[in-house]
């Protein structure tokens, strides 16, 4: 991976409806190379899929929770249960397998505090291995510009 890749791997990140030819003109390439590099970057694992994020709403309202999870044991056999237990709730958009004090870390979308706190009783603390859960709720995303008050 060069910079044209990780430069590449930015717009999409940013914009992944943004045209082939927007994007090869951005970080200096023809459109063919690009579109090239882009079908490298899929084969590859460094592009996994393309997500729709759906407005219509006050998103303001969406709640995005960072949740710590900690496991009873860490054998391959309970992070293997306990992933694809994850893989089965659409409201949970990221999990990694954390070094450190806990076992992972996830980052939960949910439509309100109410909704969260429904996925935390039914669905997370039902998890296979689970021993703890410590939930942060996010206030705002710090890297996207807020919107002006009406």
């Amino acid at each position: 991976m060069d910079n044209s890749d990780r430069a590449i791997l930015r717009l999409l990140k940013l914009d992944a409806r943004r045209s082939n030819a927007d994007i090869a003109a951005k970080v200096g390439l023809s459109p063919s190379a690009c579109h090239r590099r882009i079908k490298q970057l899929e084969a590859g694992g460094y592009i996994r899929g393309y997500t729709l994020v759906a407005g219509g709403r006050d998103e303001t309202a969406m709640v995005n929770v960072l949740v710590q999870v900690t496991l009873d044991r860490q054998t391959d056999d309970f992070l293997a249960r306990f992933e694809h237990a994850v893989r089965q709730c659409p409201e949970i958009r990221e999990c990694f397998l954390m070094t450190g004090a806990v076992d992972y870390w996830l980052r939960v979308e949910a439509d309100s505090v109410d909704a969260y706190e429904r996925i935390h009783g039914e669905i997370l603390s039902r998890m296979p291995g689970v021993t703890r859960i410590n939930s942060s709720i996010a206030m705002r995303d710090a890297l996207r510009p807020r919107r002006a008050k009406k």
